[in-house]
């Protein structure tokens, strides 16, 4: 198993070039957020944004739409069941994020099957949550796309039918090449699996002080913006997105009991450039 390193980090974030535009830095979707959990696609667009994705669309429930425009109004947003909007909007984008605040009923279940029918396979797509309690429960047929899965270990569970005890990375690997793939799977040292490569990888990096509700959310749109902008080598922009993630936190933890997703999202844009300088 293999360590992420800063180095990879250093590597990914490049000083920005002076002559580029918005259209540059790539164009993300993040769709979820119902009537009940609307913070967590609030906090994976946040995250989109604050990585430095040139473009990015929300799509979620209309009553999301006020607490978005007010927290966030760099983003545009769109309601998550007018599929004709969605559908002209899906093909322009680099990354879509599915599953943050999704949740599991009907509307849910109706949203994943529409933009599964619809992502393209040069896109990349994130898949995270209760997006991937649906497809395990509904046994849904993946779509042909670079598609991306962010479980905790209970979520792999239910995807993979691993045991969390036979969790190995023997076993992990094992199915995330069936899936073809890339899986990261989070738990106190996070082991990410690429699909193009058969070495895992681990993150030396993140603390307890981690373990609060969004954080998941927050990763899933740093991963998005990476992917978007950063397209020399997709592998290790999404290495260099979890150590970034873990690592801001690592940072506000020395003076915090506690680090909170929307605190690691306002730090992203200073740690990145010192990444790049």
């Amino acid at each position: 198993m293999q360590q992420i390193t800063e180095e990879i980090v250093r590597h990914v974030i490049q000083p920005r070039q002076q002559e580029s535009h918005k259209g540059t830095f790539g164009r993300v979707m993040t769709i979820g957020g119902n009537t009940h959990f609307g913070g967590a696609i609030i906090m994976s667009t946040s995250a989109a944004v604050y990585s430095g994705a040139g473009l990015v669309t929300c799509a979620t429930a209309p009553q999301n739409f006020v607490s978005l425009h007010a927290r966030l109004p760099e983003a545009m947003v769109v309601d998550y069941q007018d599929y004709a909007a969605v559908a002209a909007l899906m093909p322009q984008m680099d990354c879509i994020v599915i599953g943050p605040g999704l949740g599991t009923d009907a509307t849910a279940l109706a949203v994943l099957k529409f933009v599964f029918s619809r992502v393209q396979p040069q896109q990349n797509l994130i898949i995270d949550g209760s997006a991937i309690t649906l497809i395990a429960t509904h046994q849904l047929a993946l779509p042909h796309a670079k598609l991306i899965f962010t479980p905790h270990q209970m979520e792999w569970q239910r995807l993979s039918g691993i045991k969390l005890p036979q969790q190995t990375p023997a076993q992990n690997q094992r199915v995330q090449q069936q899936l073809g793939a890339d899986v990261i799977v989070k738990a106190h040292r996070t082991e990410i699996y690429l699909a193009n490569s058969s070495t895992v990888w681990q993150n030396p990096v993140g603390s307890a002080a981690m373990a609060t509700g969004g954080m998941g959310d927050c990763l899933t749109g740093i991963l998005a913006g990476f992917l978007a902008q950063f397209t020399q080598n997709r592998g290790q922009s999404i290495l260099a997105a979890i150590y970034s993630h873990s690592k801001i936190s690592d940072n506000l933890a020395k003076q915090q009991y506690v680090t909170l997703p929307t605190q690691i999202i306002t730090a992203l844009p200073h740690f990145m450039a010192q990444m790049a300088g």
